[in-house]
């Protein structure tokens, strides 16, 4: 019993789920038996459901208030309900019917009425219209023109209600006389300011012009521009007659009369004329719009006819300027005239009509083509200041050297820029101004060549500039360099916009960039040539016969000696701490260069020499870290740069593997060869043959050391050997001066002097900065054939401004690696 009612009560459950039920029913395997009770139980509790739902279907469906009985009710009451909705729609339209019979009569007599309001109206209008005609006919014939104007609109504006009617005769014929009536007022008005002017009367009929203006005003904007136009002409007929019909007082020295006429004709026109013209016709701009445009043409004649005469050379080129000073002055003071006049207000109709006349440009735009004769000018005095510059001294012989001086004619010519520059773009700035760019660049370049680097080459000889005149050339250089940057600046604020691309003064900061690079190179053969002497000793010395190594030679103090005092001197007169880190950088790599080179010249060397080489190199490499220390030196001991004291062990460090080889004896030849594999490192044979001569091997015991060198070098550990050495393969075993290759940066002059086999020499300048700008050209895809001499320039200063920068000095920069601005 409690079986089926736990069963019936799972059967009741709202989330019924039959799995759950069934695991339930038989949750042992055991249970599995009772199936087929279980069975007939559901079937059975089946049965009785359906027997309750049957019995209650039955119930529901014949019982008094049962839903069938309520469904036939709601059945008939609607059936009534539509009858009754049928029986009020016929009646609305029954209504509607007769609201609209009702109405019918109603609307034919609001359509009469209508049209009788419009008949009355429009009667009422040509009433007014009549009257108004004839009564504006009688006070035309008076003169009565302040009432004229009041008339006249109206009438105008009543005329137009019957634009539509004018096929109606009447009202054509009424339309004309109209017309006609307005003909007659504005050529009665015409004719009173024609008499008026013509007989001077205009200040006793002032009264009646200003009424007269008004009917012109509403007469629209035709009579009024023909009124203005008439009064234009008549002041401006004499203007015309004077300076158009005659030659000499409308030749450009005559453009002061010109002006000075406009100014007494205006003074004329606001004393006695202005005040007959409405505020808002403007007629002082018009008339000043009127003589700018008339002028303007007459100057375009005159230019013209100037240049048909003869060619453009002829054409006085100061009276050309200061006509067109003269005009841009005139145009300004206008403008600003007539843009001090008080506007109408903004509350009023005519505050919509602004000033829109602009002076500016209305007349000198008639010189701007004729401005290149200006600009050819500029062009003929800049050619003639160049070689009055080269001839010039230096210095004027009252004035003492100092560390910031700069070349006078450097000062003087960056006035004449600025001068010229600033008069340019007064007189244009459109193409004259880009031409003037170009002019002012081209002479950029000739001052690089034929002044800067002229003071560079002009010593001649072995001897190289003074250290005043390289420190000069140097100053000047960085005088340029900057202002040509702030001069192509300034040229791109002027200029229009759409030109502003086509300025471009990058080639010239470069060229100078190049001349300060080739005064610090000047600055550094001073030195070299001061240290000839040591260097001379150093190649007297035995090296092959030494047989013991000890402290540092006696050359070497003296060399160190001779740079520190020419240092100290040039660097006790260099202004700015990147040419001072420059010249250093620069000096640290020639005296590397030397070294090597007269290392060849000792040949031979033995192990012992080579040991005392080295232990010269490293007293040498302690005191180059010093040198910058004579740039603003203080009381206190200060530390070197460490960049600096990088870049000199660098350098020094270069002649290393060629010392360590030598020092390594002959025999065993093994270890000649292993030594050289590891310092010197690469597979060339005619390298190894250089070792064995700077050696002093005899040559018949060379060609086993070869055969060594060669079985070693193919060996299987070898693999990483590079092909030439870069210290060895630029030296030369010959009789003659030899150099080095390795220069790093600011040895540019030292690489056009290995270029050309020969050593840097001031006398012949310009060709090493030619060989090196061709050096840099080349590796820049430039031709070399082409190439002229500002060029090269322009691609040395590149190539020193990218040293520098790869030193921790860059030019116009902040602090670098030195923490030393």
């Amino acid at each position: 019993m409690n079986g089926n009612q736990a069963e019936t009560s799972a059967l009741d459950a709202v989330n019924y789920d039959p799995m759950e039920h069934l695991n339930m029913l038989f949750a042992h395997p055991s249970a599995v038996s009772s199936i087929h009770q279980v069975s007939r139980t559901l079937k059975a509790h089946h049965n009785v459901l359906s027997s309750e739902i049957n019995s209650l279907e039955l119930e529901q469906a014949y019982k008094p208030d049962s839903s069938l009985e309520r469904m036939r009710s709601a059945q008939t009451e609607l059936a009534q309900l539509f009858r009754k909705i049928e029986t009020v729609r016929s009646r609305a339209i029954e209504t509607e019917q007769n609201i609209t019979s009702m109405t019918a009569e109603i609307k034919r007599l609001d359509g009469t009425k209508r049209n009788l309001t419009l008949s009355m109206t429009a009667l009422k209008r040509l009433q007014m219209l009549t009257t108004a005609y004839e009564q504006l006919r009688g006070l035309a014939k008076t003169r009565q023109y302040r009432e004229c104007a009041g008339l006249l609109q109206a009438v105008i504006q009543l005329m137009k209600h019957f634009n539509s009617y004018r096929s109606i005769e009447q009202i054509a014929t009424l339309s004309r006389e109209v017309s006609e009536l307005q003909r007659e007022l504005l050529e009665q008005v015409c004719e009173d300011f024609e008499m008026a002017f013509a007989k001077s009367e205009v200040a006793s009929k002032k009264n009646t012009l200003v009424e007269a203006c008004l009917v012109m005003d509403a007469l629209g904007d035709s009579a009024k521009s023909r009124i203005i136009t008439w009064y234009v002409n008549t002041e401006l007929r004499e203007y015309r007659q004077v300076f158009r019909g005659n030659d000499e007082a409308g030749s450009l020295d005559n453009i002061g009369r010109r002006y000075a006429w406009f100014k007494r004709m205006m003074k004329t026109h606001e004393d006695e004329h202005a005040s007959i013209f409405p505020s808002h016709w403007h007629v002082g701009e018009l008339l000043a719009t009127a003589f700018c445009d008339g002028t303007r043409e007459d100057f375009k004649a005159i230019l013209e006819r100037s240049m048909r005469r003869g060619d453009g050379n002829k054409v006085d080129v100061n009276l050309l300027l200061s006509c067109l000073q003269e005009t841009l002055d005139f145009e300004q003071s206008i403008e600003k005239k007539f843009s001090n006049e008080p506007r109408a207000s903004i509350d009023t109709l005519s505050s919509a009509e602004e000033k829109a006349h602009n002076f500016n440009g209305l007349i000198s735009v008639a010189f701007e083509p004729y401005l290149s004769l200006w600009v050819d000018l500029q062009d003929r005095q800049l050619a003639s200041m160049i070689p009055r510059y080269r001839g010039q001294p230096l210095m004027p012989d009252d004035e003492e050297f100092s560390p910031q001086a700069v070349i006078p004619s450097a000062i003087e010519l960056f006035h004449f820029y600025k001068l010229t520059l600033s008069q340019c773009a007064r007189l244009s700035t459109s193409d004259r101004l880009l031409d003037l760019s170009k002019v002012l660049s081209k002479y950029l370049d000739e001052y690089a060549q034929q002044v800067l680097l002229h003071v560079l080459q002009a010593a001649g000889g072995p001897q190289s500039p003074s250290i005043q005149n390289a420190v000069l050339v140097l100053n000047t250089a960085d005088f340029w360099h900057t202002n040509t940057n702030q001069l192509e600046e300034n040229i791109k604020k002027r200029i229009d916009n759409e030109l502003v691309s086509k300025v471009d003064f990058s080639c010239q900061s470069d060229a100078f960039l190049g001349v300060a690079s080739a005064a610090v190179l000047a600055l550094v053969h001073i030195v070299e040539l001061d240290c000839e002497a040591t260097w001379r000793e150093m190649r007297n010395t035995n090296w092959s016969t030494m047989d013991t190594a000890g402290d540092q030679s006696s050359y070497v103090g003296e060399l160190v000696t001779h740079v520190n005092t020419k240092t100290e001197e040039i660097l006790g007169v260099v202004a700015k701490q990147q040419y001072a880190r420059a010249f250093c950088d620069n000096l640290v790599e020639h005296l590397a260069t030397a070294y090597i080179n007269n290392i060849v010249h000792c040949r031979p060397i033995s192990e012992v020499g080579a040991q005392q080489m080295l232990v010269d190199k490293y007293a040498l490499t302690k005191s180059l870290g010093n040198l910058l220390s004579h740039h603003n030196p203080s009381s206190t001991q200060q530390t070197p740069p460490s960049g600096f004291v990088r870049r000199v062990e660098h350098s020094m460090n270069r002649m290393d593997p060629l010392l360590k080889t030598l020092q390594v004896r002959q025999s065993p030849p093994e270890a000649l060869v292993q030594a050289y594999l590891i310092h010197i490192g690469d597979r060339s044979e005619i390298n190894f043959k250089k070792i064995l001569e700077l050696k002093g091997i005899r040559k018949q015991d060379q060609s086993h050391l070869i055969e060594l060198f060669g079985i070693h070098r193919d060996g299987s550990n070898n693999d990483k050997l590079v092909q030439n050495s870069s210290l060895l393969t630029p030296l030369t075993m010959t009789g003659g001066m030899t150099t080095s290759a390795g220069t790093n940066a600011g040895g540019a002059a030292a690489a056009a002097a290995a270029a050309s086999g020969a050593r840097f020499d001031t006398a012949f300048l310009g060709e090493k900065l030619l060989s090196a700008a061709r050096d840099i050209g080349t590796t820049t895809g430039q031709s070399t054939e082409k190439a002229t001499m500002n060029e090269n320039l322009r691609n040395f200063g590149k190539f020193f401004r990218r040293d520098i920068g790869g030193l921790g000095a860059r030019f116009g920069k902040g602090t670098g690696e030195d923490g030393q601005r």
